[in-house]
């Protein structure tokens, strides 16, 4: 039981990468709070993990409604050992020129700056608790991807802030790192497939980017997740960890 008696606070953890994470930290004996701008997504995700979790709504593009949920999740177990954002969005997969103002905006605010809003809520807190934060990146934010530019932008910003977060944070005892999925099938990762321009040769290559040889699930995220949660890594701060099947390391052919 890795995490026992540990409190979680997920963001986006409804669905895709968030509940299969919200999952397994109940798992490893954590009281997970699953925040989701899906309320019933996320009250059903906490359900289904039984008694100590608890579901409530957070649009990580408000900095109120961040606060709110935060606060609750801190009155309801008057404590948060983890916070782990992991709320995000895809869309659009364009050029950075195609890119509407809009569009830009929106990936910076959801991706981007929903991590200043939880940190500023939650540092408190986590400090009393000498808690870790957890940022869910992309391997496009160290090795970049076309057709994607603001999306691609917005993880390598948080690649560099989760470091710049472990040095100020380190004082207090506070752990701060990422994971960096490559592909990973998720309703988002459904959604980018769609809109490619040969969404049927999709499948073939996002197996082929990995070298192990597949596409995977959401699981393998959360047991790295899991383990960076927990006192194993105890002495992993800054840690960005490529949880990529080996995508970072070149062509298999």
């Amino acid at each position: 039981m890795l995490l026992e008696n540990k409190v979680i606070f997920v963001t986006g953890g409804a669905s895709g990468i968030g509940r299969e994470c919200a999952i397994a930290y109940a798992r490893e004996g954590a009281k997970v709070a699953i925040a989701d701008i899906d309320r019933q997504g996320a009250e059903e995700s906490a359900h289904a993990l039984g008694d100590g979790s608890i579901g409530l709504v957070c649009d990580v593009a408000d900095g109120a409604s961040v606060e709110n949920a935060v606060k609750a999740a801190h009155a309801h177990f008057d404590r948060i050992d983890a916070m782990h954002n992991n709320a995000g969005i895809a869309s659009p997969s364009k050029t950075l020129d195609e890119t509407s103002e809009e569009e830009w905006d929106r990936l910076m605010t959801v991706n981007l700056k929903s991590i200043y809003w939880t940190t500023r809520t939650a540092l408190p807190i986590l400090k009393r608790t000498r808690g870790v934060i957890l940022n869910t990146a992309s391997m496009v934010g160290l090795i970049g991807q076309s057709m994607h530019a603001a999306y691609t932008a917005t993880k390598g910003a948080m690649i560099t802030l989760t470091k710049s977060m472990a040095l100020d944070y380190a004082p207090f005892g506070i752990r701060v790192n990422a994971v960096c999925p490559a592909g990973v099938w998720t309703p988002m990762l459904e959604r980018w497939s769609s809109e490619q321009p040969d969404p049927g040769a999709i499948q073939t290559y996002l197996d082929q980017i990995h070298a192990l040889g597949f596409c995977p699930h959401g699981d393998v995220v959360a047991d790295a997740a899991v383990f960076l949660l927990s006192e194993k890594a105890r002495f992993l701060t800054g840690c960005i960890l490529p949880v990529s099947g080996g995508a970072e390391l070149g062509y298999r052919r």
